[in-house]
């Protein structure tokens, strides 16, 4: 009984066992279609704004906390060159609406929830737009942390 009991679980492990991962080499190839190939351009490149944005937060008219953004824009390829010629006065524009969206209450609260996320990057991308024209493709918000004080 004891052999009989060992063979048939012997024999149902290697039937229901499962299949073998595949490994990376025989697994089908998929093509990317926003991948780059080589010498070819995506039509888009990425720019990080340098250093971070400190917006404080004001209440009772002391600083209570302080929020830090850091930025990175999406433009056309061959533009980078061109966000940074105009950073100064893209980070001042950038800056004020920050400022204003921080007297809204916009960094009040739950200020990573969606709509409030959605809130500021339209804000954002309509001033980033305002300098760099339609080259711009998106704004995108790369950290953003709050300090109480």
């Amino acid at each position: 009984m004891l052999l009989i009991g060992l063979g048939a679980g012997a024999g149902a492990g290697i039937f229901l066992r499962p299949a073998p991962f595949p490994s990376e080499d025989s697994m089908p190839q998929k093509t990317d279609p926003s991948a780059k190939k080589a010498g070819e351009t995506s039509g888009h490149e990425f720019v990080k704004l340098n250093n971070q944005f400190v917006v404080p937060i004001i209440k009772n008219d002391k600083v209570a906390s302080m929020v830090l953004v850091s930025l990175s824009l999406e433009v056309l390829a061959g533009y980078k060159e061109a966000v940074f010629s105009k950073e100064p006065k893209l980070r001042d524009a950038l800056l004020q609406a920050m400022f204003d969206h921080a007297n809204i209450g916009g960094f009040d609260g739950a200020f990573t929830q969606s709509g409030n996320l959605d809130l500021l990057k339209k804000s954002l991308f309509e001033t980033a737009r305002l300098s760099l024209g339609d080259k711009l493709i998106e704004v995108l918000i790369i950290d953003i942390a709050r300090q109480e004080i």
